[in-house]
């Protein structure tokens, strides 16, 4: 069953190679969206992809690479809409 995410992150988000990251993750586990830095100090992103995957997505990323640390993450589920060809960094 294939699943789509919403996600928010905060806490030491910025600055910490979170963004390119997420995208190695995401390239390794097959998963299609994108991440990208949020004004207000969160990183956002949309993850779509098998649901085995996009929860061993979500689990790495709670935990953010070695610098980071996610202090909160707030999860929505959305509709799978199947409109990624791969997975990107997105700049503002």
């Amino acid at each position: 069953m294939k699943i789509r995410v919403h996600i928010f992150l905060s806490g030491r988000v910025q600055g910490v190679f979170f963004r390119l990251t997420t995208k190695e993750w995401a390239d390794e586990l097959g998963v299609k969206g994108w991440v990208r830095n949020l004004h207000d100090g969160r990183v956002e992103a949309v993850i779509e992809g098998e649901e085995e995957k996009v929860r061993e997505m979500l689990d790495l990323m709670k935990k953010g690479p070695s610098f980071a640390l996610v202090e909160n993450m707030e999860i929505q589920i959305e509709d799978f809409k199947n409109e990624f060809k791969d997975f990107r960094i997105r700049y503002y």
